[in-house]
């Protein structure tokens, strides 16, 4: 047997080659970094083409690739309604920060307690089951009439979108552990509060942590949504803007200023649930 052979389970497993593979052009064009360059020249000559070409009936339609940028360096430099882009920014990340927080503390705790207490949910989830059906933007002229004009009624959007998905997710998350877990606590002779420590609040930390993913992404739908209909700064505002003067390459740079935004903030979501979930593995091929 090779001496850099490994015996697992009566079977051998031998080391993977070191040897590097012929450069072939399949093997060339088939590369994923390069499926993404590829992918993403396409996309910006297409976008420049209909640009150029004014698929869309007349030049304030859509703007090229580099009169967008060279809008953007714009908004960087100078002031829209008393505030830089940065300030926009900020507006628009401190409105999602308070709400979503105020949604992630209130939302997961209650899903778990409902899961966790049977009477407790018999008394929540009739109601709470009332309420999920509504989307967020059904609550914008409420939320105006209650809060005003001002970051309240943003930050109230921004909470009721993030508050179901985070509560649905820390909810079902509960039921969805093998009950066999919480027998093996019991024989080991832990209590109720054993299995929760032990099986209900590790087990549910996946499921939490993507259901606040998935509130975070509402959560930008609805500050922008808020920000289009009422607002004197964000990137809502910057958009909105954009649109009142015909001015293409404002709008898609405030779109691309989101994106980049809201990929900041994913990117967080997960760098945090690795650091919680540390015992997950990524599934080749998956």
């Amino acid at each position: 047997m090779n001496d850099n052979s490994t015996l697992i389970s009566n079977e051998v497993v031998m080391p993977a080659s070191k040897k590097g593979q012929p450069l072939t052009f399949l093997g060339v064009i088939s590369n994923e970094y390069v499926l993404n360059v590829i992918s993403l020249v396409m996309f910006f000559s297409l976008w420049h083409w209909a640009a150029a070409s004014r698929v869309f009936g007349h030049s304030s339609s859509l703007a090229t690739p580099i009169e967008v940028i060279q809008r953007l360096e714009e908004l960087f430099t100078s002031t829209l309604a008393g505030l830089t882009i940065w300030g926009h920014i900020w507006a628009s990340m401190k409105r999602i920060i308070i709400g979503f927080l105020l949604a992630a503390l209130t939302g997961v705790p209650l899903g778990l307690l409902m899961a966790l207490n049977p009477y407790l949910n018999a008394v929540i989830k009739p109601i709470f089951d009332i309420f999920k059906t509504m989307p967020p933007l059904a609550w914008i002229s409420i939320a105006i009439l209650w809060f005003g004009v001002q970051d309240a009624p943003k930050i109230f959007l921004i909470f009721i979108g993030s508050f179901v998905p985070a509560l649905m997710n820390a909810y079902k998350s509960v039921l969805l552990i093998e009950p066999e877990l919480y027998d093996v606590v019991r024989v080991l002779g832990g209590n109720r509060w054993d299995e929760i420590r032990l099986v209900s609040i590790p087990g549910s930390l996946p499921a939490i942590s993507a259901g606040l993913q998935i509130a975070l992404s509402s959560a930008w739908t609805c500050v922008l949504a808020a920000e289009l209909v009422s607002s004197r700064s964000g990137l809502g505002y910057i958009i909105i803007q954009g649109m009142k003067v015909s001015d293409p390459a404002m709008v898609i740079g405030g779109m691309m200023v989101i994106a980049a935004s809201a990929y900041s903030f994913s990117w967080s979501m997960e760098w945090i649930d690795r650091k919680l979930c540390s015992w997950k593995r990524d599934i080749e091929g998956l």
